[in-house]
């Protein structure tokens, strides 16, 4: 394969790290707008919905023009294969994190619960996750995605956790429904975050070893 190939190669997928990046800024920035009802915040980041569109639109023109110029094998067509699960998947993050956006303004004059709800401890487990994902991606060492299942159980559990909360509190206060009802789709949008996380996880370790894995 040629010099010029694995040149283009490692600048796609530096650009899609990049991009998974961003993802996972917006995703961060939205809870960090929602905590703190930050309305200028959550406009910045459902501003950033075209540029993340056009960069997935660009990223996969690069891999299908890679593909069709080089036709790849072996390990580099998992790389181009990986590559392209890793562009959707941060489409999708960064898709969940306008939608939380969007949500702050329906909440600023919404009653707080009696106690707060873990999200930022949810946020902080999925978005640890994600860089963990980035950085095997880029340096193709699985040792930072290893304990992703125990990991992923533990935003499961926090995902459940919250949505019997948010239940329990419109049962005690009905003035509470609309902020448990956006409380657990936030909730519920993380949780699918996580879902991201783990199968780029899968996909990075299909490319670095070609051995598939499941992470339940």
């Amino acid at each position: 394969m040629s010099e010029k190939f694995h040149t283009e190669l490692d600048r796609l997928k530096q650009d899609t790290a990049e991009m998974v990046q961003f993802a996972r800024d917006m995703l961060s920035e939205s809870v960090n707008a929602l905590i703190g009802q930050d309305s200028a915040k959550a406009l910045q980041v459902v501003s950033k919905k075209k540029h993340i569109r056009e960069v997935t639109t660009a990223l996969e023109d690069r891999t299908y023009q890679l593909i069709a110029l080089y036709q790849p094998m072996a390990k580099d067509m998992r790389v181009i294969a990986c590559t392209l699960k890793m562009i959707t998947a941060a489409e999708r993050i960064g898709r969940y994190g306008k939608d939380i956006a969007n949500m702050v303004k329906h909440l600023q004059d919404q009653p707080d619960f009696a106690q707060p709800l873990p999200i930022p401890h949810m946020a902080e487990q999925v978005l640890g996750m994600i860089d963990d994902a980035i950085t095997a991606f880029e340096t193709e060492n699985l040792e930072a995605i290893k304990d992703f299942s125990s990991r992923d159980d533990t935003v499961d559990a926090l995902w459940h956790s919250i949505f019997r909360e948010t239940l329990t509190f419109m049962m005690e206060n009905p003035k509470t429904i609309t902020r448990s009802t956006y409380s657990i789709m936030v909730a519920r949008y993380l949780e699918r975050s996580g879902d991201h996380a783990c199968k780029m996880a899968e996909n990075i370790h299909y490319m670095v070893t070609g051995e598939r894995i499941e992470i339940k």
